[in-house]
């Protein structure tokens, strides 16, 4: 292979995939993508639809069946670094067999809790297979979220805080979090009565759900709400803001 664009297509609409990113993904010719089984079938499909509406010649797709994992591992930095080397030999084994340009389609932006650019820094760092890479950035769930809720992430002056669902248990909340890969809806154990949440789930997509009020209020309506979405799609990929006051 003689390079890789790494695009970020956004959170899901098709419209989130920038000029940048479509003049990227025509210069390819095989993409690779990771599969996360049947149940997620849905997310091989959106990538496909951004490939029919954008491409304008033809090219090959690569499935790679994602190398299960440990999802609550005593060691989760362990764990998650033995599951990137596992996913990258995949990729280079993949690589390997292509003889021209290839592309890799991120969720949302490739900066912003994935996995992709740790990945190719393994592949490139056994100097089995070489080549040149460039990174295409995306539209992240961060900003949907905020656009969808018409919201300012931050007040004025004040930092935004992204964290995990699983940070945030163990640090708990300053004044404000934006708050992703939370399983466990996490913010069921922030105390205080003073904390507004906005939340989202499948942001972008046919199914966008949208949420917001004081915490307390809508919490049980948030817990209901995202186990009836998760049933009955299988999956769900969703992300809220926090703030106190």
């Amino acid at each position: 292979m003689r390079k890789l664009y790494i695009v970020g297509i956004g959170a899901g609409d098709p419209d989130h995939v920038t000029m940048q990113a479509v003049k990227a993904i025509r210069q390819v010719d095989v993409f690779f993508v990771i599969g996360k089984g049947a149940e997620k079938r849905e997310l091989l499909d959106v990538r496909t639809a951004v490939l029919d509406e954008h491409m304008n010649h033809p090219f090959e797709v690569v499935e790679i069946a994602d190398p299960p994992r440990d999802r609550a591992p005593a060691d989760y930095t362990g764990t998650i670094l033995d599951w990137h080397d596992r996913r990258s030999a995949l990729l280079e084994s993949a690589f390997a067999r292509v003889d021209g340009v290839g592309g890799i389609l991120v969720w949302g932006d490739p900066s912003l809790y994935d996995s992709t650019l740790r990945m190719i820094e393994r592949v490139l760092e056994r100097r089995i297979v070489t080549f040149e890479y460039e990174v295409i950035p995306g539209i992240t769930s961060a900003q949907a979220l905020a656009a969808r809720h018409r919201m300012v992430l931050h007040r004025i002056g004040e930092p935004v805080h992204i964290t995990t669902g699983r940070k945030l248990r163990e640090s708990g909340l300053g004044e404000s979090a934006l708050v992703m890969l939370d399983g466990e809806c996490s913010f069921t154990e922030v105390g205080g009565d003073d904390i507004h949440i906005w939340w989202g789930a499948y942001l972008g997509m046919p199914d966008e759900v949208l949420i917001e009020g004081p915490l307390r209020a809508v919490e049980r309506r948030i817990l209901s709400t995202r186990a009836e979405l998760r049933a009955a799609k299988g999956w769900i990929m969703d992300i809220y803001l926090l703030r106190r006051g």
